[in-house]
């Protein structure tokens, strides 16, 4: 999963960056506002940290653009205002959550976390039922039918999480490509052969796909 991440103190944003790698997560930073704002019009994150005070483009005004133009991601405002009224205009424009400066990472952990199931998931449980029998688990990653787990390789476990987090949507080919491998150049027969060896693990039900509309998982 891709988030954004917006602080101009450098050792703030050193040390959250090497953080949230560490949990798997992939993550572009920025140092000020106009930047950090082009790129979410430019890619697709899963969630944005946003440092409130900074350069060129602030915090809030980010936010209010970002709603303004319908984009659909969670943000959580990284900040050290500690008045209501300054706390209260994050949500009313739009924010899903704040984290206040100093913090500890493992805050972090499980604010981004909560936040990333709130928003995708729509539930605080860990494990999300598909069709035909199928459940998957958001920490571990593990595609189950019934109570039997399913072998899958690191990249199967992407794909899978992704069509779950999009689950009852199609995601075209090329959006399912940039959103896992990133700057690796990964073919459509690439991402076809993965699908198919999905479905062979599993169901050839589980995984849709239509012409011209890419893939998707159903909702239970």
């Amino acid at each position: 999963m891709k988030i954004l991440l917006l602080e101009d103190e450098y050792s703030y944003r050193s040390s959250i960056k090497e953080y949230l790698i560490s949990l798997n997560f992939e993550v572009d930073d920025f140092d000020n506002g106009q930047s950090a704002l082009d790129a979410v019009f430019e890619k697709k994150y899963d969630l944005l940290l946003l440092d409130v005070m900074v350069p060129e483009v602030s915090g809030y005004e980010i936010v209010k653009t970002i709603r303004k133009n319908e984009i659909d991601v969670p943000i959580i405002l990284i900040t050290s205002l500690v008045d209501i009224e300054d706390l209260s205009k994050g949500y009313e424009i739009g924010c899903n959550d704040y984290i206040r400066k100093p913090f500890v990472l493992k805050e972090l952990k499980y604010r981004v976390m909560q936040t990333l199931n709130n928003f995708h998931f729509k539930t605080n449980q860990n494990k999300i039922r598909l069709p035909h029998g199928f459940t998957f688990n958001l920490d571990t990653y593990e595609l189950y039918r019934g109570d039997e787990p399913i072998k899958l390789t690191n990249i199967e476990q992407k794909i899978v999480m992704y069509l779950v987090k999009r689950r009852g949507t199609f995601s075209t080919i090329s959006d399912i490509i940039e959103s896992i491998w990133s700057d690796d150049f990964i073919s459509d027969a690439d991402l076809r052969m993965h699908i198919k060896r999905i479905r062979d693990k599993s169901s050839k039900d589980l995984i849709i796909n239509s012409r011209g509309l890419g893939y998707k998982i159903e909702k239970a």
